[in-house]
């Protein structure tokens, strides 16, 4: 099946929050059998969670943040952070800060479309100084901030980064949402890792309704160990971080209710370079879809290790990424979305009252009515966010749309 993108740049409806909403009227009604929905603010942390999607990291380096903050949204991303850690070298915070709460102002002073907006603080007590000096620039409407990222998350600081927030949304009267950055010494080593997300979970749970979701610092993990992943392996390669993922899924990503949504790594990876393996992205669903062509621009951007990485994160219970360039967040927003199979197999898991094992109306899978209806639940939380494809809608003709609509655009 072939897309192609619409040239009218048509929005579903002005002014609200939804994912592929940048794409023509047309291309939607043709790749979707049940759109996205509006993202609610109001949704369950869980859900808003999901439909976070990529998250962009935009340094607050650049004079023009508000413009490029603009510029991204346009493009279809629909969470950003403003980052003051990483991105900020020491003699620049004072400046990016400042950059921060202007662009701040200025989008709430000139909304346009909406986007859910975090700010990446180098550490949580500089947190109530970011608050003081929006306050001071205030014009009478609410804050464009969504929340704070907290780097470095860990038991000893947990309750006073928490707190910060808190304060924050008291001092802005609005609510703040936090999401923890997990990449401690103290998560990473075995020796004190149970101890260590044991009690960040205990920290978390006391105050759920401030957090949103749980974020993996995938590069300071390895780096530990003096490691650095090349593009060619996903992070589930480099065992040592495999464990720290997956203690960290164990701890706060169960899904009864003392779990939390966990989201997928940095992908640090966007420029061409002489690839060490055979590219192992298929081609077969490409050539089912007539996009060979578009592959191989796939390959030659090495986007197929990040495709693979996608994959496994949700297969490892991981739900969205942290992207560092725009080109990533199609391939993140296209294996989003739910296929027409897996929505039918959720809603045949949700509508049944007891146990039991069904065979799938696709004839091809048993569904196991209770060991499957987490399962079932977390799909319909990324229907909403994202849609339900239409039946032989692949993830190739969602990126091709994608990728044709950005080529418009530019």
């Amino acid at each position: 099946m072939t897309i192609a993108a619409s040239h009218d740049h048509a929005r579903l409806e002005p002014g609200t929050l939804r994912h592929f909403d940048h794409l023509g009227q047309s291309v939607i009604e043709s790749l979707f059998c049940r759109p996205p929905e509006p993202i609610d603010r109001s949704w369950p942390a869980q859900r808003l969670a999901i439909g976070l999607g990529a998250t962009l990291y935009v340094p607050a380096t650049r004079p023009d943040l508000a413009g490029v903050i603009r510029r991204r949204r346009s493009e279809g991303v629909v969470s950003m952070v403003i980052d003051l850690e990483d991105a900020v070298a020491d003699h620049e915070e004072a400046d990016a800060i400042g950059h921060a709460v202007s662009a701040l102002q200025e989008i709430s002073d000139h909304p346009g479309d909406p986007v859910l907006l975090f700010v990446r603080p180098r550490s949580a007590d500089r947190i109530p100084s970011i608050v003081e000096a929006l306050r001071d620039r205030a014009n009478g409407a609410p804050s464009a901030l969504t929340g704070f990222v907290i780097p470095k998350f860990s038991a000893a600081n947990a309750g006073a980064a928490i707190d910060a927030v808190r304060q924050a949304s008291s001092a802005l009267g609005q609510h703040l949402w936090v999401m923890p950055v997990l990449e401690s010494a103290s998560v990473v080593r075995r020796e004190t890792r149970d101890e260590e997300l044991a009690t960040i979970a205990a920290h978390l749970a006391a105050f759920r309704s401030n957090v949103l979701a749980v974020r993996i610092g995938a590069t300071d993990i390895c780096g530990y160990f003096g490691i650095r992943r090349d593009r060619d392996l996903t992070i589930y390669d480099v065992r040592v971080a495999a464990d720290v993922i997956a203690g960290i899924v164990n701890h706060l990503g169960r899904t009864d209710e003392s779990g939390f949504i966990v989201t997928g790594p940095v992908w640090e990876y966007f420029a061409d370079h002489e690839r060490l393996f055979q590219p192992l992205l298929r081609h077969t669903p490409f050539r089912e879809s007539d996009a060979v062509y578009f592959r191989q621009q796939l390959v030659s951007r090495d986007m197929d290790g990040l495709l693979r990485e996608i994959t496994l994160d949700r297969a490892n219970g991981l739900h969205g990424k942290t992207v560092i360039h725009p080109a990533h967040v199609a391939a993140v927003h296209a294996l989003s979305a739910v296929t027409h199979e897996e929505y039918h197999d959720a809603l045949d898991i949700l509508a049944a009252d007891s146990g039991g094992v069904r065979a799938s109306s696709y004839r091809n899978k048993m569904n196991e009515l209770k060991p499957h209806r987490n399962w079932a639940l977390r799909v319909m939380d990324r229907a909403a966010a994202f849609g339900v494809t239409r039946q032989g809608v692949t993830f190739v003709d969602l990126l091709t749309a994608l990728a044709r609509q950005g080529a418009v655009s530019r």
